[in-house]
């Protein structure tokens, strides 16, 4: 289980922030200071990555990224309209409210890192990208390819030990069938 980020270390965080960047609406600045200004409402606030997964998230963003403005989404809803969102933080101040601030090489600094928290509603298969689905596939083709040619050898060495010419015939056929098959697949050998 993860450690909650204090009080504290939240404030001086937006407040390094906002020192930092420019916010592309002006709205999120107004946000960002009512957070720092309402222990009540910040005791409730999560730095998250991808908060577009989360029941109640905001997406803020500096004008030194190229990612959208601003997005507030509540459960199914989502709106580019911060007045709204404000009016929402404010009338739901006990609900937990998840923020992603989209900035250069976020992903890279330390302060921001030192306040976020695993964002839970980020489905599992979220994180797979087309190469690791790739690389599963091959790893399964290789595996298969290998199962079924030790399976394949083990028969012939049966056929060889009883002489049994017609089987061992068929099963070099289908040996020299799958090998065929395997050089012309990428990294199967």
């Amino acid at each position: 289980m993860q450690t909650p980020v204090s009080l504290q270390d939240k404030k001086s965080f937006i407040q390094w922030f906002l020192n930092h960047y420019q916010l592309k609406k002006r709205e999120s600045v107004w946000i960002l200071n009512y957070l720092v200004n309402h222990n009540e409402v910040l005791s409730n606030v999560h730095f998250v990555r991808e908060a577009k997964f989360c029941p109640r998230g905001i997406i803020m963003t500096s004008h030194c990224s190229d990612e959208v403005p601003f997005r507030f989404y509540k459960n199914q809803l989502v709106t580019t309209d911060a007045e709204k969102s404000f009016h929402d933080i404010r009338l739901n101040q006990h609900d937990p409210l998840y923020i992603q601030l989209n900035f250069d090489k976020a992903n890279q600094n330390i302060f921001y890192a030192a306040v976020l928290v695993e964002n839970p509603f980020i489905p599992n298969e979220y994180f797979i990208t087309q190469k690791d689905k790739d690389l599963a596939k091959d790893l399964l083709d290789k595996l298969l390819f290998d199962s079924t040619k030790t399976r394949l050898l083990n028969k012939i060495d049966k056929a060889l030990d009883q002489h049994d010419r017609d089987t061992f015939e068929q099963l070099v056929k289908q040996l020299n069938h799958l090998e065929s098959i395997a050089e012309n697949q990428p990294d199967i050998h």
